[in-house]
């Protein structure tokens, strides 16, 4: 244990005998005050807490008893970890959401090249959700995603000058659900060759080839899609081929396929094409949920949560976390109080994707409401 120092003159402090209740009194040589030391152990608990919720380990792994572990710790439950805004501006962000409960909740994450910057914890992947999200985020030159949901609508509002890179991966997997790898068509297994290469294009040159094989078998099968079928002649023979082509027929005219290969956007850096690096982060996410499978739908959210933050720039020391992050308590406050601002006075509080807990809940200011 290290030496006490006075709290009045910073001097060094030596052991003074014990208080009634036992404890160890310490006092100053020099001015002569005195003080009990406390040991605060909730910033060592956290970081155990943390560790193991971010680890792979069982809590009877831990080295010491579940039920302790779960008595020193479980209190940490109550806390949201929540990014500061992000001012800086950079290069390239991907963006993309972890489903936890399919329609009920899923978090909007933003990670740059070497930690996350922003997440978000929503209902759906609407343009509003990816928009409370950018919000906090300084407008980066390019952003790479699977263009999921409403996050183009809400990029045109909200970062107008930033350039989409829509992943190349994910447009092949778009045109494979419709094909599958063995197509039965002649057409198929062409459009699926072509989808394919698509994540070969490496220069110009090579985007501009692909492009004009993509044109000529649109040209080539026309009328091979057009087929009715004989069943009912109001719907078309081929509509999955219909439908890959309309995919990469959008990709083509939205300009988004081949961002990365653009000059104006080099000039500052690489652009990848895929979104391979988020993709990782999801990853590990859902091996973390997977070692601690059985947790409830609070619980998850608020693991990923406690992911995104340590894998932020700069996480705040464990001694601060209790003290700066908001509580369940907070939470429910600020609800209530978003419930009467939304006209429901019957104190009821806001239903989940309405009010703060959405949106509010990762306000950069320390009051997100006006306070009385």
């Amino acid at each position: 244990m290290s030496i006490s120092k006075c709290s009045i003159c910073g001097s060094k402090m030596s052991k003074n005998g014990f208080t009634k209740a036992g404890r160890q009194r310490w006092r100053c040589a020099l001015c002569g005050g005195s003080s009990v030391r406390r040991n605060d152990t909730t910033a060592r608990w956290l970081k155990a807490f943390v560790g193991w919720l971010l680890g792979k380990f069982a809590q009877s792994e831990l080295g010491m008893a579940a039920r302790t572990f779960r008595d020193k710790t479980s209190a940490f439950w109550r806390i949201w970890p929540i990014l500061p805004v992000c001012d800086e501006v950079h290069h390239v962000i991907y963006m993309d959401g972890i489903w936890l409960v399919r329609n009920k909740a899923v978090i909007l994450i933003a990670l740059a090249e070497r930690h996350v910057v922003g997440c978000h914890l929503a209902k759906s992947e609407n343009s509003k959700d990816w928009g409370c999200l950018m919000q906090r985020i300084a407008p980066p030159d390019v952003l790479v995603c699977d263009g999921a949901g409403g996050i183009g609508k809400a990029m045109r509002a909200f970062w107008p000058n930033t350039r989409m890179q829509r992943c190349t991966f994910h447009a092949f997997c778009q045109v494979k659900r419709c094909t599958t790898a063995r197509p039965k068509t002649q057409a198929g297994v062409d459009l699926y060759a072509v989808a394919k290469d698509l994540m070969h294009v490496k220069t110009s040159t090579e985007a501009a080839v692909w492009m004009a094989r993509f044109q000529r078998w649109c040209t080539d099968y026309e009328e091979f899609l057009k087929e009715r079928s004989e069943a009912d002649r109001r719907k078309h023979k081929h509509e999955k081929l219909r439908k890959a082509r309309r995919v990469l027929t959008e990709l083509c005219n939205s300009g988004t396929l081949f961002t990365y290969l653009d000059e104006d956007v080099l000039a500052e850096g690489p652009v990848p094409s895929t979104s391979n690096k988020i993709e990782n982060l999801n990853g590990r996410i859902r091996r973390m949920l997977s070692a601690h499978r059985g947790m409830n739908i609070d619980h998850r959210i608020k693991a990923v949560f406690w992911l995104c933050y340590m894998e932020s720039e700069e996480p705040i020391p464990f001694a601060r976390m209790p003290k700066e992050f908001p509580t369940d308590e907070d939470i429910a406050r600020w609800r209530y109080r978003a419930a009467r601002q939304l006209g429901d006075d019957s104190g009821t509080p806001a239903r989940w994707g309405e009010g703060l807990v959405w949106s509010e809940l990762h306000n950069g200011t320390p009051y997100p409401f006006a306070t009385d």
